[in-house]
Parts: C-alpha cells; structure tokens; sequence
C-alpha cells in the first residue's frame, strides 16, 4: 500500500465521538482522525513490517499515521537517529508511549535512550525515557533484575518534575520495575517511601501512588508467583 492510500484508509475510520474523549484524556487531537488502536493493529498486520513506509506515514505528521508507523517499522533498521528524531516530534502521550512499546523498546537502543532521555527537559522526550524503562521491566524478561536498579537514581533525580506527564511516567516506571520480582519490589517500595517524604509534591505524589499499588495483597501474590 502506499501511503496516501493508508492516509485515506485511515482518513475513513475518523469517530469524532472518540477524538471528543481522546482529549478529555489528554491526547493532542490536532491532526487526529480518532482511529481505535485495534483497527490500526489490524492495517499493520496487512501491511507487515516496512521500514520506508514507516518514515513516510510518520513524516506525514498525522497522529494516527504516526502510530502506525511504530507499529510496522523493522527495529533491526531504526537508526539513533531516528530515534532521536521522531521523540523531538512526540507531542502527545500516546503516540510518545505506542512508540516505546512498539517499537523502541525492541532496538538495540533501547536502555541507552531510557537513560539519555529522561534527563532532557522536553516533556515528552523525558516521558518517553521513562516510558522505555516501563516496557523494559516489563519485557526484558532475561536481564538481570540488578541492572534494573540503575534506573533508581534517575527516578529519583527526576521526581521533582512536576509536569503531568513526566511524573505520570516516573511513577509507570517505578511500579513496572517494583513488580518485576520480589528483589526489585523491596528496592521500589524503598525507594517508594523515601519520595513519600519529600519536599517535592510531585515527588510525594509518585511515591505514594506507587506504594498503594505496591503493596497491594493481590499484586504481592502475583509477584510471588
């Protein structure tokens, strides 16, 4: 397919009742059709993995394009570069997060920008350094539970930052971390408490979300499990 014919595709699945919800959620509706993330995992499916056409749907700027274009890009292809490039374009969360679940996390970049970005000031270029430490905990299911901790000092530096969006993805990466094992659940709950404690607002906030979570009974089971 090319990539007109994707925009026109996508261009006919518009629900402007969605777009009306997608921003009472946050999401930037600017060049967005509303197209459900079911109905673009299945165009992806039919258009396989394209790196070219990816950095054609992406360049059109259209939100939805743009997730599509994480979707079907090959990760053995994606340049730093790239990387570098599409997050200084991430204007919404949603787009910034599909990325880093779809694709970022599956190149060999991956922990280097997670530790790169999220020290940036740009709100979703941080966000997206933090989201990547998420889906790492999440996925990376044979690295080392210890090499996890090096994210701490991070989180716990950037705490501070009281923007909605990056104190959102402080706390997504504190709690994914905190139920990757019983070993990294005592650290995260440690660390938890101690921002429960701080001067920063946003820091309190972040530890005491991720300690109801935490210590919740049904999650501790899981984790034992």
């Amino acid at each position: 397919m090319k990539t007109t014919e994707i925009i026109e595709l996508l261009r006919s699945k518009t629900r402007p009742d969605a777009l009306i919800g997608m921003a009472r959620f946050g999401i930037n509706t600017s060049t967005a059709f509303g197209v459900s993330i079911p109905d673009l995992r299945k165009i992806a499916k039919k258009i396989g993995t394209d790196h070219q056409l990816a950095i054609s749907l992406w360049n059109t700027g259209i939100h939805d394009a743009r997730i599509l274009s994480s979707m079907i890009d090959d990760p053995g292809q994606v340049t730093k570069s790239q990387m570098n490039n599409w997050a200084k374009d991430f204007n919404s969360w949603d787009v910034c997060d599909q990325c880093c679940n779809n694709l970022f996390k599956r190149t060999t970049y991956a922990w280097e920008k997670a530790f790169e970005w999220c020290g940036r000031n740009e709100e979703f270029v941080k966000r997206a350094g933090f989201a990547l430490m998420a889906v790492l905990a999440v996925h990376e299911k044979t690295t080392p539970d210890e090499d996890f901790l090096k994210f701490f000092p991070y989180i716990e530096k950037e705490s501070i930052d009281n923007r909605n969006f990056v104190k959102k993805a402080v706390n997504w990466a504190l709690r994914q971390i905190g139920k990757r094992s019983l070993y990294l659940h005592h650290h995260s709950v440690k660390l938890a408490i101690k921002l429960t404690e701080a001067e920063s607002k946003s820091a309190r906030w972040i530890g005491s979300d991720a300690l109801r979570e935490l210590t919740n009974e049904k999650i501790i089971s899981r984790i034992k499990k």
